[in-house]
């Protein structure tokens, strides 16, 4: 695979430089052709093309080691004096060089149509004629050299600035999804210290569900999203614990949309969501508490939405805001930036609810 990538790389720049000088070579043979008859010259198309492209085809020939010198040679600092030089000489030996080929070419044309002529009568008028021309075309090939040459670097230092970019948000989004494992594990073990003084087959029940809970997590790749119907399963095996450690006093209400299940989502996003909903929604009150989770689609956006029915904030009482749910703006900051909207707000009728409204992704199939 490698071999034939670098035979063609070669292969595909001299065809590129052949095509190039092609083109430059019919626009100057049309020039040629309207300027002659224009000026009373009968020329013909054939004439034209052939002069246009003997011209330009050995200024394409002598373009290769012109390239070589351009990248031996860039405009850098601390050399450009040096560098001048080199391409002023080679400027000068490029332009006779361009006049004794283009003279022994036309001497090889004018024996093949039955016109003789003499190296030397074509060479001198060809000198005068085009010496500073010649010049001009070696600092344009010479330019157009460092112009594609700096803009292959910008283009390169782009592609490794995202690189790193990219590098940079996923170490973040690991460290708080890092941080965020354990703050829940400990809680949720802490729910289990506590059943083991009143109800010791309960607390076994949860150790239960906490080893497949964890097998879930250590099977989890790292990465920062995941699929929607994963995360909706971690979530249900981690209200399975609650429900447990709340006996009769815990419901819950799941509704996902069938055309958002696959949908691409954070990693965890949900459980400090729920978990706040049980610590300030539930647990303060002794009546029944229900938990409802929703998520679809709405417009472009996947809405995901937490409902309890506890008392709500007071009026001007303080935020929900612990580390699981700064964690989690913090977590959506780095994913999605400003397309995102995170929104905590009692309901009209009673409890409180948090609505996640982020763009609405699938994974894209790898190639095969």
């Amino acid at each position: 695979m490698t071999t034939g990538r670098s035979l063609a790389s070669p292969l595909l720049r001299g065809l590129s430089l052949l095509t190039l000088w092609s083109l430059v070579g019919l626009a100057f043979a049309s020039q040629f052709y309207l300027t002659g008859n224009f000026l009373g010259r009968s020329i013909t198309w054939g004439e034209a093309i052939g002069n246009g492209l003997e011209d330009w085809y050995v200024y394409g020939l002598l373009s290769l080691p012109v390239l070589w010198l351009a990248g031996r040679f860039p405009p850098e600092k601390g050399r450009r004096w040096a560098t001048a030089g080199v391409h002023l000489a080679a400027a000068l030996l490029f332009s006779l060089a361009y006049v004794a080929l283009r003279a022994l070419v036309g001497e090889v044309n004018g024996w093949a149509v039955g016109e003789s002529a003499t190296f030397g009568e074509i060479f001198r008028p060809l000198l005068v004629r085009t010496f500073p021309y010649n010049l001009l075309i070696y600092g344009v090939i010479v330019s157009g050299s460092h112009a594609l040459d700096y803009y292959r670097r910008y283009h390169e230092r782009t592609v490794q600035a995202i690189e790193l970019e990219r590098h940079l948000a996923e170490a973040r989004l690991q460290a708080l999804l890092h941080q965020l494992k354990p703050h829940f594990l400990f809680n949720t073990l802490n729910g289990i210290a506590s059943l083991m003084h009143s109800d010791v087959e309960a607390a076994d029940r949860m150790l239960v569900r906490l080893s497949e809970l964890l097998r879930i997590t250590m099977s989890h790749t790292g990465a920062p999203q995941t699929v929607l119907r994963d995360e909706i399963s971690f979530i249900e095996r981690y209200l399975d614990i609650e429900k447990i450690r709340f006996r009769d006093r815990l419901s819950v209400g799941i509704a996902v949309d069938e055309d958002v299940a696959e949908a691409q989502v954070p990693s965890l996003i949900l459980q400090p969501i729920v978990e706040n909903a049980i610590k300030h929604g539930i647990e303060p009150h002794a009546r029944p508490g229900h938990i409802q989770l929703r998520a679809a689609r709405e417009g472009g956006d996947l809405l995901l939405a937490v409902s309890d029915n506890g008392k709500g904030i007071p009026e001007g009482g303080p935020k929900r805001q612990g580390i699981g749910l700064t964690n989690t703006r913090a977590r959506l900051a780095e994913l999605y930036g400003d397309r995102h909207h995170l929104e905590m707000a009692n309901q009209a009728g009673g409890g409180f609810t948090v609505r996640l409204r982020i763009p609405l992704e699938f994974k894209t199939p790898a190639n095969p």
